[in-house]
């Protein structure tokens, strides 16, 4: 086209129509339009138009029409034989996933590749531990790992097959990251018609609502089993913003208030040392904290310590995890008991509820019926016919969407004995329960329910009630306790009483024995801290000092400087000088003076008789 412009084309010859473009308004735009405006000759040989031929061009804009519906046609065709594909099970895609490859024998079939796979099992595995889609592709950018374009690319495979070089391979990008992370195919399922084109014009692909996607299960072998792949969707779902230090907190999204059922809201101050980088760490209800911040009250704080929630959470996954392998067969009637009883107690509101709502679609049918009815007779209106029936369509919806919901929940408990031996399974993998790590926390914790605390028998008490993956909220055998066990909880109870005793006393301003008290050294002035209020120093050195000042001051004496004659307070006996300063003038005074001597005389030293007549 630009060379037309430009007046380089003087012909323009095609094989037919078709050849110049089966869109018919474009193509009669530039035969009809373009090309006379720029003088070019214009022919299709087998439809015999030519442009310098008037008679021959009457029938070119049906050829034209004939062209574009024939593309219109085959297009359609051609969505109907990816239809038939995409619902007997075959993917319709052109080529496998990163992580997959054709089966050689059937171009149907996936098999893993295991090169690629193991990339896939290490992001979903990052995953789980708490990285996020930009942090796991700094990662795999950091070990040069190959995107998966450069890698089909490697293979002759994907848009970029016919590249010698590739720029930028390790270019890992967090959208990347995620679209790996979101696919269902890594569950060994085949998902088709997940996007369309809406017309056979544009080849911009539309993504369809995940209700229109055709998922075939189980149709190949998984890199990543369902557990898995639905526990990283839920992580996703919840955003982890770093804090100063650039750590994520790992119990984001899974602490909630039990009264309002809000999130807790976690507190982190910075100033730490290297051990303990957070000097307070708490959470407290998110209502609570933001109406205070609007100076309005509601709920309650529901404060609690970060530190002993996590061991709470530690020893709670230690315990169920210790006794469902130690106890196979007991912790799965365990697991069955608890999940009849919670059947016992939903069963009654449910059944109750179920029973409401079925009764109420009956009636709403009776009335639809009668609606229809008064329309048909002509008592009611149309836009008042169309209003009620949208009304009275859309509660009967919400009404049967509910009832499916109750009939499934209450089916699902059935399902407990399974979820039990999942549990079983992931407790298997962990061999060490000595420190709460966040693969364990992403792995076996669903939720986490903090009651208020109160006050019982003067302690605080707070209810914790932690939910865990597959079996929920699990609760050990109680056990009878030895006679150690008993002797030792008398004596922590003791020690509590006595505690608050102490800090009472404290309070009222009363002198406890054995709690230190703030006194003054009588030495060096500074105050310190002591059990004894007798004790006169803050430490040993001060001690000493004081008592050799104290010495010195018994041994003392009045003197009278002889360089300056001023008085001043000694305890040896053979010094004649207030200062230092005092004893170099005073030194300086005779040498002068001695000096001032030699000069007067003008003679030397006298030589004694006897040696000056033996000379």
């Amino acid at each position: 086209m630009a060379d037309i412009e430009a007046g380089k084309v003087a012909h323009v010859i095609v094989k037919d129509m078709s050849r110049a473009g089966r869109d018919y308004l474009q193509t009669g735009f530039y035969t009809e339009v373009f090309f006379r405006q720029h003088g070019v000759h214009f022919v299709a040989i087998a439809n015999g138009v030519d442009s310098d031929d008037q008679n021959s061009n009457e029938f070119a804009p049906f050829l034209n029409i004939m062209n574009e519906w024939y593309l219109r046609d085959l297009s359609r065709k051609q969505k109907t034989a990816i239809r038939v594909k995409g619902e007997s099970g075959k993917p319709t895609t052109n080529c496998a996933i990163y992580g997959y490859k054709k089966d050689p024998e059937n171009k149907y079939h996936w098999l893993i590749d295991e090169e690629a796979a193991a990339v896939v099992r290490r992001i979903f595995q990052l995953t789980i531990e708490g990285k996020g889609p930009y942090d796991i592709a700094r990662i795999l950018f950091d070990d040069k790992i190959d995107t998966p374009a450069v890698y089909f690319g490697k293979q002759n495979k994907g848009v970029w097959k016919s590249k010698e070089e590739f720029p930028n391979p390790y270019n890992w990008s967090g959208y990347i990251v995620g679209q790996i992370l979101s696919k269902p195919e890594y569950m060994g399922h085949t998902v088709n018609f997940r996007s369309h084109k809406q017309s056979y014009k544009d080849k911009n692909a539309v993504m369809n609502p995940k209700e229109d996607w055709l998922i075939f299960e189980n149709t190949h072998e998984a890199i990543v089993d369902a557990e898995t792949w639905e526990l990283a969707q839920k992580l996703r779902k919840t955003p982890r913003r770093h804090d100063t230090l650039g750590e994520a907190n790992p119990l984001t999204g899974l602490v909630f208030c039990a009264d309002c059922g809000a999130k807790m809201m976690n507190h982190r101050s910075r100033g730490g040392t290297e051990n303990n980088p957070y000097p307070s760490d708490f959470y407290d209800c998110s209502t609570y904290t933001l109406a205070h911040q609007k100076r309005t009250h509601a709920c309650s704080g529901h404060y609690i310590r970060s530190k002993v929630l996590r061991e709470l959470i530690l020893e709670t996954i230690r315990a169920a995890s210790t006794f469902a392998i130690s106890d196979r067969d007991a912790f799965l009637e365990k697991v069955r008991s608890a999940s009849q009883l919670r059947q016992a107690e939903a069963a009654k509101d449910a059944k109750r509820k179920l029973s409401k709502d079925k009764k109420r679609i009956a009636e709403l049918d009776t009335i639809i019926k009668k609606l229809y009815e008064s329309f048909a007779v002509g008592r009611i209106t149309d836009e008042r016919f169309d209003s009620l029936l949208a009304e009275y369509e859309a509660e009967q919806k919400a009404l049967t969407a509910s009832v499916s919901e109750m009939e499934t929940q209450m089916s699902a408990f059935a399902e407990d004995t399974d979820r039990a031996k999942q549990f079983l399974e992931l407790a298997k993998k962990y061999t060490d329960f000595s420190e709460l790590t966040t693969p364990m926390i992403n792995e076996f914790i669903e939720k986490i329910i903090v009651h208020a605390p109160e006050k019982i028998d003067g302690d605080r008490v707070q209810e914790v009630e932690i939910h865990l993956r597959f079996i929920g909220r699990f609760e050990l055998p109680v056990t009878e306790l030895s006679e150690e066990e008993i002797k030792r909880q008398e004596f922590l109870k003791k020690e509590r009483i006595r505690s608050r005793e102490r800090y009472q006393k404290l309070k009222s301003g009363e002198r406890i024995v054995g709690v230190p008290v703030t006194l003054t050294c009588k030495c060096c002035g500074q105050e310190f801290a002591s059990k004894r209020t007798n004790t006169l120093f803050c430490g040993p050195n001060c001690r000493a000092k004081f008592y050799r000042q104290e010495a010195a001051e018994s041994r003392s004496r009045e003197c009278t400087c002889e360089n300056c004659g001023k008085e001043f307070i000694t305890t040896r006996s053979d010094v004649k000088y207030c200062s230092d300063d005092c004893r170099y003038a005073a030194q300086i005074k005779r040498q002068v003076a001695r000096k001032k001597a030699l000069r007067e005389a003008k003679l030397e030293p006298a030589v004694p008789e006897k040696e000056t007549k033996t000379a």
